[in-house]
């Protein structure tokens, strides 16, 4: 289960990070400057967030199994479009298609998670997945450098395709489905707008939602920025991405092994709490790195970043399961607004932010410090709340333990 759920979740970050190598390729050919190509990542970013709203409704309502084979199919045709695109507007019609089907494994695959689970188990599997899963964004710009070596860039949405119909058949073979029919809701917009609202606008996963995307936006600006932050301020080329991308998902593993076994002997609140300093004292390191050096240079550049990664893996879990268990039976809506909020900034991140301060490396540490600031500030709150929240009464019998009137 692990395995499966974190490759279902990796072809998103595979189509994301395996064409940065191939960016100037792509420009030159279609006569497009790096503001340009940048925006292929902020179109596909902008689909996947707005259809991120749609998968978990949709797996609350006709099964989890389902919806994320239907996502590969259509991510399977989409990827084959950006292969055979002929001009980088047709080439950003298909990245939207990607990102409308990109969402369906990490999104469903979360509520599959506590389907199955509960509790440290729950945040066991969780810590798994997101270890396996951390690979892809290490190894898919090595993958797509590699592929650049001996073919053009139309090869790597090739594998794309390869690469999605495996997950397909995999799915089909070895997923079952883990939400039964009787706890399945109907799709009625008007319901399904009542729900959204009401999640959306409770404070508690207001605050836990926040904390969660500001946290991770303070790597994703440098993952987002990836292109410009190896190729022009580290001075490397198209095939040295591993020097960015290995050591930071480096530190992500090691911080989702070091959260599974965390479980059941460390509290979510200490283990977040320290994933957070961890991140702090990691943006730190970086600040006084870029002042005091002139020309950045590996491994000293992004070693910090491990620390960061390390962070971020344990503080993650702990937020997810915390909103998911908020809401029992809309474990997809909560799951899919979450990632809405979280991609809505990324979006922003990348085709925003990235393009004024990736011209520099200390602009890029100043910028994530803000972000990580916010992410504890949010957190922060949620802790002082919760501390002083008033136990709730005894839910009524056929409610879930953690629903209440």
């Amino acid at each position: 289960m692990a395995w499966l759920l974190a490759g279902l979740a990796m072809f998103g970050p595979f189509s994301i990070d395996t064409i940065f190598p191939a960016f100037a390729q792509m420009g030159g050919e279609f006569g497009a400057d790096k503001l340009a190509m940048q925006q292929t990542i902020s179109v596909y970013l902008i689909a996947y967030a707005l259809m991120s709203i749609v998968h978990g409704p949709l797996s609350d309502a006709i099964g989890r199994r389902g919806v994320i084979l239907g996502g590969l199919v259509v991510f399977i045709a989409a990827s084959a479009g950006c292969a055979l695109a002929p001009d980088l507007t047709t080439l950003l019609v298909f990245r939207a298609l990607q990102g409308l089907s990109a969402g369906v494994g990490l999104i469903v695959g979360r509520a599959v998670i506590r389907d199955v689970y509960q509790g440290d188990d729950a945040q066991r599997l969780m810590s798994q997945v997101m270890m396996i899963f951390s690979i892809a964004p290490a190894i898919a710009p090595v993958i797509g450098g590699w592929i650049l070596g001996w073919e053009r860039w139309p090869a790597i949405f090739w594998f794309l395709v390869l690469f999605s119909i495996a997950l397909l058949l995999a799915t089909w073979a070895w997923l079952p489905e883990t939400h039964p029919r009787e706890a399945r809701g109907t799709l009625v917009p008007r319901r399904l707008l009542r729900d959204y609202v009401a999640i959306f606008t409770n404070p508690r996963f207001q605050r836990l939602a926040a904390a969660g995307a500001f946290n991770f936006s303070a790597l994703f600006l440098f993952i987002a920025s990836a292109p410009a932050f190896v190729m022009d301020i580290l001075r490397l080329d198209e095939r040295q991405f591993g020097w960015f991308f290995i050591p930071m998902i480096s530190g992500m593993m090691i911080g989702s092994f070091v959260s599974g076994r965390a479980a059941g002997r460390i509290t979510g609140i200490r283990l977040a709490n320290i994933g957070f300093a961890c991140s702090g004292v990691a943006i730190a390191g970086n600040i006084v790195y870029y002042l005091v050096v002139a020309e950045p240079a590996v491994p000293w550049a992004v070693l910090p970043m491990v620390l960061n990664a390390f962070g971020i893996a344990l503080v993650f879990p702990i937020i997810t399961l915390a909103i998911l268990d908020m809401y029992p039976r809309q474990r997809g809506s909560a799951s899919s607004l979450q990632a809405f909020t979280g991609l809505v900034l990324n979006a922003i991140v990348a085709g925003v932010l990235s393009p004024l301060v990736s011209h520099h490396g200390l602009p890029l540490a100043l910028t994530a410090a803000g972000f990580l600031l916010v992410g504890w500030g949010f957190w922060r709150w949620e802790i002082r709340r919760d501390r002083t929240r008033p136990q709730c009464p005894k839910a009524p019998t056929g409610m879930e333990p953690t629903e209440h009137l």
